[in-house]
């Protein structure tokens, strides 16, 4: 997913540089989205690893 937010950041830095305001917003904000997407996924999985090494051991 970050992949994807880099890919979609790049797309927009490009696309600001062009000329093409409209589509290098839509472009920052996808990346936006996705790059908050996949801290929060990031965060669940710590909490839950933290809370399953403490059950097991």
């Amino acid at each position: 997913m970050i992949k994807w937010a880099i890919i979609f950041a790049i797309a927009a830095l490009v696309l600001g540089a062009l000329g093409f305001g409209g589509l290098a917003g839509a472009s920052m904000g996808i990346a936006k989205i996705l790059f908050v997407a996949a801290l929060i996924i990031a965060v669940i999985f710590l909490v839950l690893g933290l809370t399953a090494v403490r059950k097991i051991t």
